[in-house]
């Protein structure tokens, strides 16, 4: 049976995971291919017009994998962390695609269902009943499966709390790879914020990550840091958030003006993304009040290059005036 991952949301995330997992209990796994114009039109034209533009982009990501799999793995997301919840969205991504799939022509979803909100142990058990369930592995079988993906999902987030980036691990991208790098122009380190599946996806941000290295600055992005640092350092507000993922942003913006590891911040955020604009009233508070300069990029389908880049240049040159930069240490 061969199985399709779409190349969107979680995938930037998630994929050594997913992609072992289902390798070990017997599947062939393909994902879609890179975000083109196409595969957002697709989107776009199924898509209600209130869902921020990466959910878009997964509606033509399954449309991508017709007629090349038997199954699209969707899975439910509710919680991935004790007394939290993940976004509105992942929660209701099956029945959305479902919604539509037939009039589509998608092959049949497997949406195994990962809550971990009341007991984090229930995680495992989700996934090995999924596999006994629908594919009839034994119990000890799929609790091998799920050993290796997690061993699989650590050697990933080794990696990249050792400086890597996904970009660098998960399958090669034509997109975000800067065509040539400045000379003699000094380097100013920049903090990318946001969702992996809006900072990675080089069509939807119009190669965000090429440009602003082909601009001469160093970046650091959220997954440079451990896990554990960025939950705690995302206690540091009046009230606790209850979305880990945005945690995890401001986790990032937190650790990196605590311990001043970056000259200035860009914030990539969707339009149409409710947890984002909330968090993005408190990620702002605290850039001020660490003066460090902020610019915050909202990105939809709409999203144009020449703002873009004029954007990105006046807000390097910015930094390059500012002196000191800080520490690459």
């Amino acid at each position: 049976m061969r199985v399709g991952i779409p190349r969107s949301l979680l995938y930037y995330k998630y994929l050594p995971f997913w992609k072992t997992f289902l390798t070990e209990i017997g599947l062939e796994v393909e994902t879609s291919p890179l975000t083109n114009k196409q595969i957002l039109s697709w989107g776009v034209e199924v898509a209600e017009n209130e869902l921020c533009v990466p959910v878009k982009a997964f509606y033509g990501h399954c449309m991508a994998l017709r007629g090349r799999v038997d199954a699209i793995f969707v899975p439910r997301v509710v919680s991935v962390e004790e007394r939290e919840y993940t976004c509105p969205k992942f929660l209701g991504l099956p029945d959305m695609i479902g919604a539509v799939a037939d009039n589509l022509g998608l092959p049949p979803l497997l949406t195994p269902r990962l809550n971990q909100r009341e007991k984090p142990s229930e995680f495992k058990w989700q996934l090995i009943n999924f596999a006994r369930e629908e594919f009839g592995l034994g119990r000890l079988e799929a609790a091998m499966a799920l050993e290796s993906a997690r061993r699989a999902q650590r050697r990933y987030h080794d990696s990249l709390v050792a400086g890597r980036r996904p970009l660098d691990l998960l399958p090669a991208s034509r997109l975000n790879r800067p065509r040539w790098r400045p000379a003699g122009k000094g380097t100013r380190r920049v903090g990318l914020l946001g969702h992996p599946y809006n900072l990675y996806d080089g069509y939807i941000t119009q190669n965000l990550i090429a440009r602003l290295e082909e601009a001469g600055v160093e970046l650091v992005v959220p997954e440079m840091t451990d896990q554990h640092v960025l939950m705690e350092a995302a206690t540091d507000v009046p009230k606790q958030l209850y979305w880990t993922y945005e945690k995890e942003i401001m986790g990032a913006i937190n650790h990196w003006t605590e311990q001043k590891k970056v000259d200035g911040v860009i914030y990539v955020l969707a339009f149409a993304c409710g947890p984002d604009s909330l968090v993005q009233v408190l990620i702002e508070h605290r850039a001020r009040e660490h003066k460090v300069p902020l610019m915050s990029l909202t990105i939809d389908e709409h999203s144009g290059e020449a703002g873009l880049v004029t954007r990105i240049e006046a807000f390097v040159d910015m930094l390059m005036r500012k002196k000191p930069a800080v520490s690459a240490a």
